[in-house]
């Protein structure tokens, strides 16, 4: 039933106040009305918490002292009272049917579903970005696809609370891809909900974005993937794939960094290869 769905919407920010504003007018605007707004902010500087509590009175607001999504994440998700958990980037908006819909798609589903995703519009400098094949959104049982890239966006996510207790909250020792290394540990389990319509906008090209502070991104991915391995959890079949996966972009790292006489790189990810060839044989 609807009337079961209590949502809190967790929107982690740091120094975005212009932004922020529009991120928060866009969930005010939903059609689904049993929801609570909750702001993280990652020590701004810029006022934005001052603007929250001045413009935005029923917001509650909270501060992270430790530095990070992640970390910023996970104090929304204990502060939250909710029983399902709706992230949202402070740079992106939302359709003002987006929680509604997603609601009535989760109440549709004949398998029983923790978490639902929506499809997405791309912005970068106010033009529409159109995406590749590879970032395809997809519902139903997507391991296999969440392997070689992060194919769920934390924005358009709606996620049952209780299922942190069971696969853990994000990684506060990754840098980035956290969400990647969630979406795998959640997929690797559970089936996710996918609804068809372009409900989400995210807005990028921001010069503080992680994703160009970070070289490398497959580093981060890379070390998810040995955690995952590491677990112990995954079917043989997930297991075959994870290290085929892992094994390519640790390769990737190596060929890169011979190419551009980076020594130390080179050496560090060499040994991960050796290593895992290893392992993988046993």
């Amino acid at each position: 039933m609807v009337d079961e769905f209590k949502i809190s919407v967790v929107i982690p920010t740091l120094n975005r106040k212009n932004f922020l504003k529009k991120a928060i007018e866009s969930v005010l605007k939903q059609t689904f009305s049993s929801y609570e707004i909750i702001i993280i902010d990652n020590l701004s500087s810029d006022g934005t918490l001052e603007m929250v509590m001045k413009e935005y009175p029923t917001v509650k607001t909270f501060v992270q002292s430790i530095p990070g999504v992640s970390a910023t994440r996970n104090l929304g998700i204990e502060k939250s009272e909710g029983n399902w958990i709706a992230f949202l980037d402070s740079d992106d908006q939302w359709h003002h049917e987006k929680l509604k819909l997603q609601v009535e798609s989760i109440l549709e589903e004949e398998n029983k579903v923790f978490l639902s995703h929506t499809d997405e519009t791309w912005y970068r400098e106010k033009q529409i970005v159109n995406q590749k094949l590879k970032h395809r959104k997809r519902g139903g049982f997507i391991f296999e696809y969440c392997l070689p890239l992060c194919c769920i966006s934390p924005s358009s996510s709606l996620i049952k609370k209780e299922i942190f207790n069971e696969i853990g909250y994000f990684d506060e020792s990754l840098e980035v891809c956290e969400d990647y290394d969630f979406w795998l540990r959640y997929c690797s389990k559970y089936p996710v909900n996918f609804v068809n319509k372009k409900l989400t906008f995210k807005f990028g090209g921001h010069l503080d974005q992680l994703s160009k502070k970070n070289w490398g991104m497959d580093r981060f991915r890379i070390t998810a993937l040995e955690k995952l391995i590491g677990s112990n959890s995954l079917e043989k079949d997930q297991l075959e794939m994870t290290a085929e996966t892992l094994m390519r972009k640790i390769s990737i790292i190596v060929n890169g960094a011979k190419k551009r006489s980076n020594r130390q790189v080179f050496e560090l990810y060499n040994e991960k290869k050796i290593y895992w060839l290893d392992q993988l044989k046993k």
